[in-house]
């Protein structure tokens, strides 16, 4: 099997939610890769610093240096750890992260093609990036999904729906959780006994805007914090609809563990989630920052139960796809090609 250094931000050391260097390292290592990985620490400066030693430091040891590639700050570190590989004659894989990376591509299209074209692969986590950098004239890029265990999820088939709605993701700006809560609002004028519950770390200002928006208005809002996956999969069975409000987005994985659930999805319209999402067939799709809309689609299933059993267990279907055991065949391929 070959060495892989893994280059990324390793964010569940310090509490935050698992990013793919988190998730992926342990998947490869069982598969019997050696990998290393950089780096963990808090300090922007200080985590720059040591991806680019670790890449000095085992540029003998290493067959290929993944790289975790995002379309915001973290865009900078690919790029310096790419240049740091292309110097030391060492191959690059890039994982692309983000939905907004077609939009990196316009912005700083010069720095982009430095960076991705020097790829020996581009790996894209949706068909929705594969298809924007495939049009953007780039040859190198395979598409690998995001994965689960299927087995670590119990489906439940959700026969009578509550207006009990769950979010899960990160507590930052782009993920729009403050929709979330105006969505609860609105809904409890025609049903009082909706509730909301908010599981995730909190990343920026917007968990203390939607805290004291809930505690201002009174509204029935639970967050929890961060939960590991056992737990918050376990307190799923609670609630019957999955909430997703994100303004930009790519493939996330709690979509896809919703789905293995059979928690059905109302989701924005927007990034790669129509290609994980079919409106109407595994879940309800509506338009960014409208909270109507998505009240809307609430007061859709919540009236018509086979359109939500039918959305459940679609979805399940579909989760399949995205089983481990499928996904680490494609990794393999590409890793010891």
């Amino acid at each position: 099997m070959k060495n892989l250094l893994y280059i990324g931000n390793e964010l569940e050391p310090r509490g935050g939610s698992p990013t793919s260097i988190d998730s992926l390292t342990p998947l490869l290592k069982k598969e019997g890769f050696e990998v290393k990985t950089s780096s963990a620490k808090e300090n922007q400066l200080l985590r720059l610093s040591e991806m680019m030693t670790s890449i000095i430091r085992n540029k003998s040891w290493a067959d290929v240096v993944l790289i975790d590639t995002y379309s915001t700050r973290n865009f900078w570190y690919a790029l310096l750890t790419s240049e740091l590989c292309n110097k030391l004659n060492l191959d690059y894989i890039l994982l692309l992260h983000g939905g907004d990376l077609p939009g990196r591509l316009k912005n700083t299209p010069k720095l982009s093609a430095s960076l991705f074209k020097k790829a020996k692969l581009n790996i894209a986590p949706s068909l929705y990036l594969f298809e924007e950098f495939q049009q953007a004239g780039f040859k190198n890029i395979e598409y690998i999904p995001n994965s689960i265990f299927l087995k670590d999820y119990t489906f439940k088939p959700r026969k009578k729906l509550k207006p009990k709605l769950l979010w899960v993701r990160a507590f930052a700006e782009i993920y729009n959780p403050i929709l979330a809560i105006k969505v609860l609002e609105e809904l409890l004028k025609e049903y009082p006994d909706a509730r909301l519950c908010m599981v995730g770390p909190q990343k920026d200002e917007s968990f203390g805007e939607c805290f004291n928006y809930a505690e201002k208005n009174k509204l029935p809002v639970k967050f929890t914090g961060k939960l590991t996956k056992p737990e918050w999969t376990a307190l799923s069975k609670d609630y019957d609809i999955f909430l997703n409000t994100t303004n930009v987005d790519n493939t996330p994985v709690s979509l896809i563990e919703a789905m293995a659930l059979g928690c059905p999805i109302i989701s924005t319209n927007v990034g790669g989630i129509p290609y994980l999402i079919k409106d109407q067939k595994t879940g309800l799709l509506v338009p960014a920052k409208n909270k109507s809309a998505m009240v809307d689609a609430i007061s859709t299933l919540l009236k018509n139960q086979n359109l939500a059993e039918s959305l459940s267990q679609n979805a399940h279907n579909q989760a399949e796809k995205f089983d481990w055991e499928i996904v680490q065949n494609e990794w393999k391929e590409v890793l010891l090609g």
